[in-house]
């Protein structure tokens, strides 16, 4: 988005004056969850999660969060901002027990319900019970969900809408604590006027909790609404990438782009890959590319059903298959541990998605690599995320040489057939189907609409054909 930097410092500014800000310093000896106040049970629970110690995000919003002040937490995905807020809730439970005492709101359904599971399983110990209410799944049986008068409801905003609107006996008059988490992108999805009509369906008296990975005008104008004298944490207070990420390109002309996946694909054989590409049809067709190679890869996207998606993130967790194609909804708040390789099969236009894609991979200390597929067409977009991350990527030492693109170019020519033939036989991606889903959710009321993701809308977007690659785009990136 351009103007990003100065929308960020104008918000921050604006913030200012309703936050007071609690700065991380740069070296901060480690703190277990005993040292924060965190009570036994919980601590047992963080241990057999593995969680030894506290994150920085944990470790300045926790204390805070104890003591009953609301928060704005800025920190980018994979901080551990889950723990941040689930503890001080799972804690404040644990003294006063009580039904639908807390809310949080997630931008994705796979969010939803992997918040969900973390919630459950710090909770375990104290029998804590959590409902996830989300759309794509049958009303009635979540009406029955919220009957049993869950400690916790996590939704997505449209979905937890009906349900207030439509649902008897259900309300949330007694809310004790709301978690508006990834709050950028639930404002960027227009969610907006859904969050402002469940804001007058919570009490004023409650503890709120809001999560974003950028401070924006929009997230500064939410944060006025729904929070009193919150403290201010923020860990990360530039874009950056993590010192233990590896990152590189490879140079190819825009044809050859499938042939360089799977001659990834092939290298880097038995470790966890996770790809993304621009749109739905990329998603789909790239994974039966790979899978008509052999190579065990699903896809994750947003025209799959809602048990198709979870189940390609199980599959893909448990390493049943180990390649995930996905859009970008999974590049940001999904729980994919250890992921050994990035691959951008497309750049993503905007510089803070590139961040929140490649931080699928390095996490907790670990190392990682990702790789992005350069084109012709893709040098402005590839300087953008340079200047973003204040850092050029590498040239990847092990791209597939002349003779290897020869090798595979028949075979791989032979798998992208068959693919669209499948599509087309299976009515998949094309630009008629999208526009009959596009209409569809139309129909939908507001807030079940959308609860979709943003890539959907770019299934119209036709990959068949594209480019003739090469040119003379080539020879001058070399030169970098």
């Amino acid at each position: 988005m351009s103007g990003a930097e100065s929308s960020k410092a104008g918000a921050s500014k604006a913030a200012a004056d309703v936050a007071e800000t609690e700065p991380v310093a740069e070296e901060q000896k480690k703190k277990t969850f005993a040292e924060l106040g965190v009570i036994p049970a919980i601590c047992e629970a963080c241990e057999t999660m593995g969680f030894k110690n506290a994150t920085e995000i944990q470790v300045e919003s926790i204390p805070h969060a104890l003591g009953g002040r609301d928060i704005i937490g800025l920190a980018q995905t994979g901080s551990g901002k889950t723990a941040a807020f689930s503890i001080p809730i799972l804690q404040a439970l644990w003294d006063n027990p009580q039904p639908l005492f807390a809310c949080i709101l997630a931008p994705t359904r796979e969010l939803a319900y992997q918040i969900s599971q973390q919630v459950e399983a710090l909770g375990a110990t104290m029998g804590a019970r959590c409902a996830t209410i989300v759309g794509g799944m049958d009303m009635v049986s979540q009406s029955i969900a919220l009957a049993k008068r869950p400690h916790v409801v996590v939704a997505t905003p449209g979905r937890l809408q009906d349900h207030l609107e439509n649902t008897k006996g259900f309300s949330l008059r007694n809310l004790k604590y709301l978690v508006l988490d990834e709050a950028d992108r639930l404002l960027d999805m227009d969610f907006g006027p859904i969050i402002d009509k469940l804001l007058q369906s919570i009490p004023r008296e409650r503890t709120t909790m809001l999560f974003s990975a950028t401070m924006t005008t929009k997230v500064a104008k939410l944060q006025r609404a729904s929070l009193k004298n919150p403290v201010r944490v923020e860990v990360s207070t530039k874009y950056a990438t993590v010192s233990t990420l590896s990152q590189y390109y490879l140079f190819m002309p825009f044809v050859q782009k499938d042939i360089h996946v799977v001659h990834l694909a092939n290298e880097q054989a038995g470790q966890s890959i996770l790809v993304f590409t621009r749109t739905v049809h990329d998603c789909q067709r790239l994974s039966l590319v790979l899978r008509t190679l052999g190579f065990p890869a699903v896809p994750l996207h947003g025209q799959l059903s809602q048990s198709a998606r979870l189940g390609a993130l199980a599959t893909f967790r448990s390493g049943g298959r180990n390649i995930l194609i996905a859009t970008d909804v999974a590049s940001r708040g999904l729980d994919i541990p250890a992921v050994d390789l990035v691959v951008n099969y497309d750049l993503p236009s905007n510089s803070k998605d590139y961040i929140h894609r490649v931080g699928r991979t390095a996490r907790a200390g670990r190392s990682g690599k990702s790789v992005t597929l350069v084109s012709q067409y893709d040098v402005e977009l590839l300087q953008r995320i340079e200047k973003t991350i204040g850092k050029k990527l590498t040239l990847f030492p092990a791209g597939a040489d002349k003779e290897t693109i020869s090798l595979l170019e028949e075979r791989v020519g032979d798998a992208q057939r068959a693919a669209v033939r499948e599509l087309r036989e299976n009515g998949a991606g094309g630009a008629k189907g999208a526009g009959k889903r596009k209409r569809r959710m139309n129909e939908d009321r507001a807030g079940e609409g959308m609860d979709r993701d943003d890539d959907v809308v770019q299934a119209d977007f036709k990959a068949l054909g594209r480019g003739s690659g090469g040119g003379g785009g080539g020879k001058k990136k070399h030169k970098r």
